[in-house]
């Protein structure tokens, strides 16, 4: 992954994005989430950091997304907190400012990594054909979220991927179609430095304020990610 910065490509070499990158490769599984009421946010993380996952994508599709970022971050500043579902440039903007550490798009979008690079954003952009994945390279993004990884041929498809791209150091984060019982293989390919895990937080279950329920389930995949 790449921090752009006044429209310049930083190297991977950038320590911030070092940084999230390894952590997140530590990590492997990211929990994705919804959440309608932001006053559910610091519950949900400290319940995930407590079983043993302490990282988030809070996707931008409801109306509470920023105030549910901005409460994690102010509660838990270590928490290693992301930012998803960013297809404007303007959303990007208000990850940034309510003080999400990394943000992720289903896409890629020369307006949002432009929105990063003026924010200085650690960002995945999104790709699931060659020519995208081809895009997010000439852009000096090699850590890349493949969704939705299920509807687009998934295992069979990241490795047909990394035939033509494994060279040049492309990875992956799949998400959508990812479950309990095929992280494992996931995880077990070259080309993925970690997957998306929708299951693991559902809406209902956060709106309900389940912790318990999702408690268990983020054990339940920590214990089953690679050492």
């Amino acid at each position: 992954m790449a921090v752009w910065c006044s429209g310049a490509v930083l190297p991977e070499s950038n320590a911030l994005t070092q940084h999230v990158i390894t952590a997140v490769t530590a990590l492997a599984v990211v929990p994705v989430v919804e959440i309608d009421d932001a006053a559910h946010a610091v519950p949900l993380a400290r319940t995930l950091a407590e079983a043993g996952l302490p990282v988030v994508e809070v996707t931008f599709r409801t109306p509470e997304a920023r105030d549910a970022v901005a409460a994690i971050a102010a509660e838990l500043p270590d928490f290693l907190l992301g930012a998803g579902t960013l297809v404007l440039p303007d959303m990007v903007t208000s990850a940034v400012e309510a003080g999400a550490r990394f943000g992720v798009s289903p896409g890629y979008s020369s307006a949002c990594l432009a929105a990063a690079a003026k924010a200085g954003l650690p960002f995945v952009p999104g790709a699931v054909t060659p020519s995208e994945v081809g895009a997010c390279l000439e852009a000096g993004a090699k850590h890349i979220k493949f969704f939705p990884a299920g509807a687009y041929g998934g295992i069979g498809t990241l490795k047909a991927l990394d035939g033509p791209f494994g060279w040049t150091g492309a990875r992956f984060m799949p998400t959508g179609g990812v479950r309990p019982e095929n992280t494992a293989e996931y995880l077990g390919l070259p080309n993925v430095f970690a997957v998306g895990g929708t299951w693991i937080a559902p809406r209902a279950d956060i709106a309900a304020g389940r912790w318990d329920a999702i408690a268990e389930r983020a054990r339940a995949i920590v214990a089953l990610r690679p050492r």
